[in-house]
C-alpha cells in the first residue's frame, strides 16, 4: 500500500466489565494490553495515535501522540473515532480496540481493498461484526458529529447510515477475540494462544 493511513488505538472506554480498570494498561504476560495492539498495528500504518480518556501520562511513555474524547462522560467508541479523525493528518484513519491482542497482520490492507468506493469499512469474522476494527475517511467527521450530537452511540447504526462496507475475514480464532472481563484475561493467560503470532 502506498496510501498513508493513521492508526488509532481505542483505549478510552469505562471498562465496566473489567471492574473499571483501564483495559489498555492491564498486564497480560507482563506486557500492557495496548502494546500487543501497537505491535501488530505499527507495521500496517504510517503512524499510530492512542485515544485514551485517563492515564494519558502512562500511554505517552510509548512515545506516541495521545488524544482524548472531545465529548464528556465516556460516550463510547464513536467519540474515540471522532477524536481520531480530527487528530489525524492523513485522509484515512483505521481503528483498533485496545483489548484485542491478536488480529490479522493484513487488517489494514483487507479493509482498504474491501471498502471499494465507500467512505468506511469494518471487519467481520465468523459471522460476527467487529466494528471497532474499521477504516474511515475524514470526510465523515460532520456526519459523526451530528450522530453524537443526537445522542446516538451505536457504531453499527452509524455505519448503516453511511453505508460502510462489511469486509469478511477468515474465522481464525483467537483473532478478533477481545478481553472484556477478568475471566477472559485469566483464560487467555492460561491458554497463551501465541501472544505474538
Amino acid at each position: 500500500m502506498t496510501t498513508e493511513i493513521t492508526g488509532v488505538i481505542l483505549a478510552g472506554g469505562r471498562s465496566t466489565r473489567m471492574g473499571g480498570e483501564d483495559k489498555g494498561l492491564i498486564v497480560l504476560n507482563q506486557v500492557p494490553l495496548y502494546r500487543y495492539v501497537l505491535d501488530r498495528f505499527s507495521p500496517q500504518v504510517s503512524q499510530v495515535i492512542i485515544s485514551a480518556n485517563r492515564n494519558q501520562q502512562y500511554y505517552r511513555q510509548s512515545g506516541l501522540t495521545v488524544i482524548s474524547d472531545t465529548l464528556p462522560d465516556f460516550p463510547g467508541p464513536l467519540a474515540g473515532m471522532l477524536a481520531g479523525l480530527q487528530a489525524a493528518s492523513t485522509e484515512w484513519v483505521v481503528f483498533a480496540p485496545c483489548d484485542v491482542p491478536i488480529f490479522p497482520a493484513d487488517l489494514v490492507t483487507r479493509l482498504w481493498q474491501g471498502k471499494q468506493r465507500a467512505a468506511a469499512a469494518f471487519a467481520c469474522a465468523g459471522g460476527r461484526d467487529h466494528p471497532a476494527f474499521s477504516l474511515l475517511h475524514r470526510t465523515l467527521i460532520p456526519a459523526l458529529e451530528n450522530t453524537l450530537a443526537r445522542g446516538d452511540r451505536k457504531v453499527m447504526l452509524f455505519f448503516a447510515q453511511i453505508n460502510a462496507q462489511r469486509v469478511v475475514f477468515p474465522a481464525e480464532p483467537p483473532a478478533f477475540a477481545n478481553l472484556n472481563t477478568p475471566q477472559d484475561l485469566q483464560q487467555w493467560s492460561v491458554n497463551e494462544p501465541g501472544a505474538q503470532a
